[in-house]
């Protein structure tokens, strides 16, 4: 499967086990399966829900910062793909 690059994680709450990430390009919608890659990290997973200002939203666009609830820790700096089939 292909994955385009959409953007990179910003912050990492490890209490609530959300990330931030800044979209850059493309749009990320709720129901879209990411990747999120770095030094230490490689997971995938759909995305259950976004917040973009602590309110749920069902897409981000470039240029927006949104929080993600994660499956596995994310670390500032890796990089978010979405996988397109």
């Amino acid at each position: 499967m292909a994955e385009v690059q959409i953007g990179k994680v910003t912050h990492y709450f490890s209490h609530i086990g959300v990330m931030a990430i800044n979209v850059t390009q493309d749009a990320l919608h709720v129901g879209d399966t990411i990747h999120v890659k770095g030094h230490t990290s490689d997971f995938t997973q759909q995305i259950d829900s976004m917040q973009i200002d602590n309110k749920v939203v069902a897409e981000a666009l470039p240029g927006q910062s949104v929080g993600l609830r994660v499956k596995d820790h994310a670390r500032e700096h890796d990089q978010v793909f979405k996988v397109v089939a």
